[in-house]
């Protein structure tokens, strides 16, 4: 009884992900196709769409009162140099035992 119910369970771990890769087929029919005269209605909405998308002006610039206020944004600090051609002076600390 234990080696059938670890076959089903071996079967069930292979089969799972074989299953999520089977194709999505869709075994009902598109609708009827348009009619000439639908599709001239289309082309006609579609083209007085268009029309009215060209009557529509232009955007004007925006009327913000306080846009002069502000101020400009941080400028990016100049590039690091490169390494110093000198070593840095050590100075000595503690007591001047020489």
């Amino acid at each position: 009884m234990k080696l059938f119910r670890m076959a089903a369970v071996l079967l069930a771990v292979l089969a799972g992900p074989a299953y999520a890769q089977m194709p999505n087929l869709n075994l009902l029919q598109d609708g009827p196709g348009k009619t000439p005269e639908e599709k001239a209605a289309e082309a006609e909405r579609d083209k007085a769409y268009k029309e009215t998308l060209k009557k529509i002006p232009d955007a004007k610039a925006s009327n913000d009162p306080w846009g002069g206020m502000r101020s400009d944004p941080p400028k990016q600090p100049a590039a690091p140099k490169a390494a110093a051609t000198s070593a840095p002076k050590k100075t000595k600390t503690g007591t001047a035992a020489n």
